[in-house]
């Protein structure tokens, strides 16, 4: 079996400046059975994941076509030149490609939900995803919200939709010692509730002077340089707090996890309905205290195993981290049962991808 993955062009399968779709795709390639038939297609990049599985294309402008449509085009043009007849193409997060594969190629294709159906462009509309489920051997949708999102004014072929939820790596085996540390991990955006976390920190931070809290991220994944006005103003408010503040910047997924490793909570503060929550599976799995958002897909990992907030504003995130911190045992049963109710990891989520395309490939044999 020969599996073909196309990546937004924007990501960067990138050993440092991975995101939450590269990052997914690196973890279900650490466990899949057919790792030697895996090819994964982006944009070229210079520290590449899984260089042998890996094809890093150089976009052209002279191509005429936009970077994603130039990126499919590449695939298209080498899955021609294979006369291998099992083979699946596994699209990621650009439902508009669709169409463009189908007239050309019988060969079954899956596509990829990590965001909003109804926000992006080629599954906006129910004749949108009508189309998709015609044209699709499957679609995949990270979270039942995802899911429910794409079948809003759907009632045939539901079969063909499925939820696989991110998987991430516990690289580690006995619970960690934890510091007196509070984290934010994510893009400096106003929908990742960032300046909600800075404004609750500035408050507090005064009142507990053996804690820290830190930031872990930039405007654009894998960008340290960028930046914006909204941005800049977070970073300089939250630096003003003092020795206490800890901007890291964004810094590579080692960096991230052993941060995570001894940080006793982490805020996810979202105001935007998070599809997945890749971030708090991450906390999960290393036994971080865990506040978040009543939002999205987040409630599907955080249920009694951490602290949800409904309609979150600064008073009820300010109660919640004094009260976390004033009270070790509330603090420390948090954290235990997000260690013990660890269930996203990559390992099975591959597992369950790679039955999915035996099924795939089984009902569309040639």
């Amino acid at each position: 079996m020969k599996i073909n993955i196309l990546l937004p062009y924007k990501e960067k399968f990138d050993e440092n400046k991975a995101s939450s779709v590269s990052i997914t795709v690196k973890n279900n390639l650490m466990h899949t059975k057919f790792l030697k038939g895996i090819k994964v297609y982006g944009q070229y990049v210079e520290n590449a994941l899984f260089k042998d599985n890996f094809v890093g294309l150089n976009y052209s402008i002279f191509s005429l076509k936009s970077k994603n449509t130039f990126l499919l085009h590449r695939m298209l043009m080498m899955i021609s030149k294979d006369n291998s007849k099992k083979q699946l193409i596994e699209i990621h997060n650009r439902p508009y490609l669709i169409n463009q594969i189908s007239r050309h190629y019988q060969f079954p294709v899956s596509l990829f939900f990590h965001n909003d159906p109804l926000t992006m462009k080629g599954s906006k509309s129910i004749k949108d995803r009508q189309n998709i489920l015609e044209k699709c051997a499957a679609v995949f949708c990270v979270s039942e919200y995802i899911k429910q999102q794409f079948m809003k004014g759907i009632s045939t072929e539901k079969q063909k939709v499925h939820v696989l939820y991110n998987g991430v790596n516990r690289k580690i085996s006995n619970f960690p010692e934890k510091k007196k540390e509070i984290l934010f991990v994510g893009r400096l955006v106003s929908e990742k509730g960032v300046d909600l976390y800075v404004e609750v920190v500035k408050s507090i931070a005064p009142n507990y002077p053996d804690w820290n809290f830190g930031i872990i991220g930039s405007l654009k994944l894998g960008d340290q340089n960028k930046t914006n006005l909204f941005g800049n103003k977070v970073i300089e408010k939250f630096k003003s707090i003092g020795s206490q503040a800890r901007y890291y910047g964004f810094k590579d997924y080692s960096f991230v996890e052993e941060k995570m490793k001894t940080a006793a909570i982490i805020v996810i503060p979202s105001i935007w309905q998070e599809p997945f929550g890749l971030v708090a599976a991450e906390a999960m799995s290393n036994g971080i205290c865990i506040v978040a958002s009543e939002v999205g897909g987040i409630p599907e990992i955080i249920r009694d195993n951490g602290v949800l907030i409904k309609n979150i504003n600064f008073q009820k995130l300010k109660k919640n981290l004094i009260e976390l911190i004033n009270d070790d045992e509330l603090r420390n049963f948090y954290q235990k049962r997000a260690w013990e109710d660890f269930k996203f990891s990559a390992e099975s989520s591959s597992k369950k991808l790679d039955n999915f395309r035996e099924i795939i490939l089984s009902q569309n044999a040639y």
